[in-house]
């Protein structure tokens, strides 16, 4: 009898790790479609605010319906994206485009930049004594908008078109769907799980779309904000111009999204594309070329202790709800993992993984202790 027992629970284990691992086929022969739906949930946890905002506004005591107020919805998040597509980026190509043109030959050097040069040869002998470092920088910065290497990807660019349309266009729809019943994602979740747990999942997607929506919210004020600082700093006291420091600032904005790494990529280029557009574009402080960029780089640095001080810490804490010490490992062991790509969806996914503890396993030791403020966070307190 006993021996029957164990032979049912085996076969039980046996059928569950089937059905996982054909779950697990499915999803990866359907990543495609997998990854339009997580991009329209996140499009959507980004749009529910507004969507909430404009269920206020009422005509004669009602307000429009949801289908029409979705698709306002959209057409704003889409008009933010074309916004930054058509004003943002022909200025960051203006940048590169006057940089590309500039001859090193006509810069005013100083002994800094030959002590530097002298020190790179030294530390690398085989660059040879003609090494210069602002010749390298042209170079590389002509290679960007060489139209052999622009004509170049014009068949690649044209062959995944297609795609692309293919894509954005079911982003779009999906996100219509997901924004107009905002309760749509976790119905198609519960009606996979079983019955007696299908609360607990509910209760659980609700808790993660409220955290996810203002974790998002708080990083597109994040970057707004460190674009606002940057701008400001090199527009009025780097003196680049308003055209320069809003491109510049749009750079170090968007690498930020990257937690440790995007804002030292942004400094460093930041820094290099001031210094090179003030002796080819005339631009920026009368300074010595070592002041100006030590300028640049206080004025950068200064944005990024606001956003690490200020920013940051309400973010994380207000939102997501978890200490800077956890993002602090989460964020390791995702850049272990993942890389990058790792880095920008550690913090989502540790918070989808956090929710769930609380949820099911808030009853373990191991949970407790690593979520010490979980009675806080009980089931009533995350919605």
């Amino acid at each position: 009898m006993e021996t029957k027992r164990d032979i049912d629970r085996l076969a039980g284990l046996v059928i569950r790790l089937c059905a996982l691992a054909a779950i697990a086929l499915l999803c990866w022969y359907f990543r495609s479609v997998l990854v339009y739906v997580i991009v329209a949930f996140v499009v959507s946890l980004v749009g529910q605010p507004l969507m909430r905002l404009l269920r206020r506004i009422k005509i004669k005591g009602k307000s429009a319906p949801d289908g029409l107020l979705a698709i306002i919805t959209i057409l704003v998040i889409l008009a933010g994206i074309l916004l930054f597509v058509t004003r943002i980026i022909p200025v960051v190509s203006g940048i590169i485009r006057d940089a590309s043109v500039m001859n090193a030959s006509e810069m005013p050097y100083n002994s800094l930049i030959d002590r530097f040069n002298y020190w790179i040869v030294g530390v690398f002998p085989s660059l040879g004594r003609d090494f210069d470092i602002v010749t390298l920088l042209l170079d590389k910065l002509r290679e960007l908008v060489n139209i052999s290497n622009v004509s170049s990807v014009i068949g690649s660019v044209a062959s995944v078109a297609a795609g692309i349309a293919v894509g954005l266009f079911s982003v779009v729809f999906i996100s219509f769907f997901f924004i107009r019943d905002e309760k749509l994602f976790g119905k198609i979740i519960c009606a996979l799980v079983p019955d007696r747990i299908e609360g607990s999942v509910n209760s659980t997607i609700s808790d993660i779309n409220h955290l996810l929506s203002r974790y998002f919210l708080g990083l597109i004020v994040e970057v707004i904000g460190v674009i606002l600082v940057d701008f400001l700093g090199l527009w009025l006291i780097a003196r680049i111009g308003p055209d320069y420091a809003i491109g510049i600032a749009f750079i170090a904005g968007i690498l930020n999204v990257i937690p440790y790494v995007g804002p030292l990529i942004g400094e460093v280029i930041g820094v290099v594309l001031c210094v090179v557009l003030k002796y080819g574009a005339g631009v920026g402080l009368a300074v010595p070329i070592w002041a100006f960029a030590l300028i640049v780089l206080a004025i950068m640095l200064a944005a990024q202790m606001i956003d690490n001080f200020i920013y940051q810490p309400v973010i994380y804490s207000t939102s997501i709800k978890s200490t800077p010490l956890e993002i602090f490992i989460v964020l390791l062991m995702a850049g272990r993992i993942g890389g990058t790509v790792g880095l920008l969806v550690g913090i989502p996914a540790y918070t989808v993984i956090r929710v769930i503890a609380i949820r099911f396993f808030s009853d373990r030791k191991a949970v407790r202790r690593l979520i010490p403020d979980i009675d806080k966070e009980d089931t009533g307190t995350l919605v």
